[in-house]
């Protein structure tokens, strides 16, 4: 990029570049999180490492995180991971664990394996919320379980970024190491519990009072870009921390006032993050593991469709609806971007090409969900409206 040009002038190009990038996405139903990422890799042949798209996409991915944990007081933890147990821990079997050996077969070292299986893992919330909602699916028995699922990816999101970050650092991952990562998270996630308790459940009224005020913003987000710098200090991710700032404040019962502060600042900054990532692949030497490549991309439908299906019908859908959540749980998004950032160079164009290519397939078999599933059992599917919030993007 040219030096010369000033700073602001710069951030705002980018920035209108990207608003008309995502406005005509949304007209063409193509998601921002791919819309940024094309950005990034266009950007990339003449912008490397730039200091204000970095720190930016930082920021925008604590805030990311902070909103996520807001959604979640430690009661209502504790009922979603009751309901979705089964489901989510088989989630993780199929499509963390299983996918790890897959790569270990094909010859990766663990590292890679499951930094892989890390991209495959999560469904994108954001994605998939907002075609609930688009598609007028919100009131379909099968919402409910699949954004009860999303919770349960979501929860375990922060701790896999904690492990993976430890093992992509070159540090050998031995029994002392894991213990004492498990260990500081453990203090991490304590502080944040009892805070949340004793501190944070007790300023209702003060944010009643302060919420409109100008300054709340540098009180709300200086609790997340402190605990997620503190989560950094201690050689653990920023994700983790952002996420426990969150579930501190949610203790205060006033998640929609505080959401009202952020939201603006989030929006503005979190772009950079998939615009970052996009910048640092590089295909100079083509696409790599290319059959490793197309192996994954199948799983990772196949595992999602299982995954939906058998977690449905455990979670009490009927067949019809069940395979409706698995058709519709295969896009991934926002945090396999987070995994993928960790790779090593070589793989991130592998990681790149994967999560366009899922991301787009995920769509298209979201928006055909019904009408596949209505050719395999037929008739028309009873509606129902789910207990379960959608989450915010």
């Amino acid at each position: 990029m040219d030096s010369h040009l000033p700073l602001p002038l710069i951030a705002g190009l980018l920035l209108l570049f990207l608003f008309s990038g995502a406005a005509l996405g949304n007209r063409l139903r193509i998601p921002g999180v791919i819309v940024f990422i094309l950005t990034g890799l266009g950007l990339s042949f003449f912008l490397t490492d730039d200091h204000l798209i970095h720190t930016a996409a930082e920021l925008g991915i604590i805030l990311l995180f902070f909103l996520l944990g807001l959604e979640f007081p430690a009661k209502r933890l504790l009922s979603i991971a009751s309901r979705v147990w089964r489901g989510g821990m088989l989630d993780l079997l199929l499509s963390l664990g299983v996918t790890a050996c897959i790569c270990i077969l094909f010859g990766l070292d663990i590292a890679t394996s499951l930094l892989i299986a890390g991209l495959v893992y999560a469904t994108s919330s954001s994605i998939t919320a907002k075609l609930l909602e688009s598609t007028k699916r919100l009131a379909n028995t099968e919402s409910e379980f699949i954004l009860a699922l999303l919770i349960f990816e979501d929860l375990v999101a922060p701790i896999l970024v904690v492990i993976l970050v430890t093992l992509t650092s070159g540090e050998e991952m031995t029994l002392l190491l894991f213990l004492g990562v498990m260990g500081k998270v453990a203090a991490l996630t304590a502080g944040a519990v009892l805070a949340g308790k004793y501190i944070f459940s007790k300023l209702k009224r003060f944010i009643d009072r302060k919420h409109e005020s100008d300054l709340f913003v540098l009180f709300t987000g200086g609790i997340a870009f402190a605990y997620g710098g503190l989560a950094l200090y201690l050689g653990l991710s920023e994700v983790l921390g952002a996420f426990l700032a969150g579930l501190m404040l949610a203790e205060a019962r006033q998640t929609e006032k505080i959401e009202i502060s952020i939201l603006p600042l989030r929006n503005l900054l979190l772009p950079f993050f998939f615009v970052y990532f996009g910048t640092t692949i590089i295909f100079d030497e083509g696409v790599p593991m290319p059959l490793l490549l197309g192996v994954i991309l199948l799983w990772s439908i196949g595992s999602k469709i299982a995954t939906g299906y058998l977690g449905g019908r455990w979670y009490g859908l009927n067949p019809k609806p069940a395979l409706r959540a698995g058709l519709s749980l295969v896009a991934r998004g926002e945090f396999s971007v987070i995994i993928a950032a960790l790779a090593a160079d070589a793989v991130k164009p592998f990681a790149g090409i994967y999560i366009l290519g899922i991301t787009a397939v995920g769509i298209i078999l979201f928006q055909n969900a019904s009408r596949l599933a209505a050719k395999l059992y037929g008739g028309k599917s009873k509606a129902k409206r789910g207990k379960i919030a959608v989450p915010k993007e």
